[in-house]
């Protein structure tokens, strides 16, 4: 249990850094705003010169996760409150979506799901592994790349840079970064290519929706850092895709429907939500993850 709390600690420190430091206010200019001055999130949402609908901005997670009870657990263990294992202040924004899929959870990806998850065997067995040491191998926590759910769900913020050809992602978490080509180019044969942290992602628009597919992943079979979806370890494995479809449709919401097809981990394809709100006025921070990386120097686990 000290483990635990230990290695949960570690992941609450990466994500706090944004919350102590950041860039000095800076008015963007092109924001809707009140007669105060206050960012306008509920207008309609800019739009590039040919018409598609512009997701340029610096975003943060929208979705509070509901407290897992274990954790309090462990903080009254400890006899740190609760305050020490809170890893998500952000407060959902917008009402909820009657369409929305199920919300992802931070710690785990299908909590919202009805019946869980559906994994296999093989899926079952590592993530047991996984979480039978504690998720010691969680990337976050060691300062590697999150896979792309991870990312999307990490509490710190990241800049979206849209152009007509590439659209890149920039995660103050980690230092990650992420391209995803709308170039017309398609995706590389499942299998063929050098596997990559992010995978291999391009993307088309289908109206107003921004439509990413993604292969050829670093799957679990890569290292015990690879292929996690969540802080539990669910795994995904080199032969899974990922369809996210993105949507920005006031200004200051971006809200991103994942669906996860992976035959070797999960029974049948999911989807999930992950909503994301505008950054006005702020920027993302220098956040070198080694720089100040105590987690292996202090926990001694083989």
């Amino acid at each position: 249990m000290m483990r635990a709390a230990i290695i949960l600690i570690a992941i609450t420190t990466a994500c706090g850094v944004a919350l102590s430091a950041q860039w000095p206010k800076h008015t963007e200019p092109g924001i809707p705003r009140d007669a105060q001055g206050k960012p306008l999130l509920e207008a309609p949402p800019p739009r590039t010169p040919d018409g598609k609908p512009d997701l340029t901005g610096d975003w943060v997670r929208a979705d509070r996760d509901p407290r897992p009870a274990e954790l309090a657990g462990i903080a009254a263990e400890q006899g740190r409150g609760a305050r020490g294992v809170v890893v998500e202040p952000q407060v959902q924004t917008f009402p909820p979506d009657p369409n929305s899929p199920p919300l992802a959870t931070f710690w785990d990806i299908g909590g919202n799901l009805p019946g869980g998850l559906t994994l296999t065997s093989w899926a079952a067995d590592l993530k047991k592994k996984r979480m039978d040491i504690d998720s010691k191998d969680n990337p976050d926590a060691n300062c590697l790349p999150m896979g792309i759910t991870q990312f999307h769900m990490q509490p710190q913020p990241r800049k979206i840079v849209q152009t007509p050809t590439l659209t890149v992602i920039l995660y103050e978490a980690n230092y990650g970064v992420r391209y995803i080509y709308t170039d017309g180019r398609k995706l590389p044969p499942q299998g063929e290519p050098q596997p990559w942290w992010y995978g291999y992602s391009v993307g088309r628009w289908d109206g107003d929706t921004l439509v990413v597919e993604t292969n050829n992943l670093r799957g679990a079979e890569s290292g015990p850092s690879d292929g996690w979806l969540d802080v539990r370890g669910t795994p995904y494995s080199d032969q899974a895709t990922f369809v996210e479809r993105f949507r920005r449709p006031v200004f200051g919401k971006l809200e991103i429907n994942i669906t996860v097809d992976d035959a070797k981990s999960f029974a049948k394809p999911f989807t999930v939500r992950i909503n994301q709100r505008l950054l006005a006025d702020e920027e993302p921070i220098e956040a070198v993850c080694n720089e100040n990386q105590q987690f292996r120097v202090r926990i001694k686990i083989d």
